[in-house]
């Protein structure tokens, strides 16, 4: 998923929620996460506690700097995926694929990693 930023899920189903909330984590991208009681949260999904469901919970590190919030899963309305994949194309066989090529190419290659 490089970006996804037409998905959005409603969080009237819960098992779809859940589902949603591992996805975020995986993303590896900003999510934005709009509350029941009408607040946002946008930012960075880095964990997530989906059992038990009384205590299911998404940690975000918000896109502006603030702290760490948690938010419960009883407290998300949607959950929309709203940025880009920040390692989409940047895996170990794009890498060594490039490094092949420049190699090839006679161009200077090395073992450093490319600039975020």
């Amino acid at each position: 998923m490089q970006n996804a930023s037409a998905a959005s899920i409603d969080a009237s189903d819960p098992a779809r929620l859940r589902e949603a909330v591992l996805r975020a984590v995986d993303f590896r991208g900003d999510v934005t996460i709009e509350c029941v009681d009408g607040s946002i949260v946008e930012g960075f999904a880095f964990d997530a506690r989906v059992e038990p469901p009384d205590a299911a919970c998404v940690r975000i590190l918000p896109a502006d700097g603030a702290a760490r919030q948690t938010v419960p899963l009883a407290a998300i309305r949607t959950l929309a995926f709203t940025g880009k994949d920040a390692a989409s194309g940047k895996s170990w066989e794009t890498w060594l694929r490039r490094y092949a090529e420049r190699k090839l190419a006679g161009e200077a290659a090395s073992i450093e990693s490319d600039p975020l």
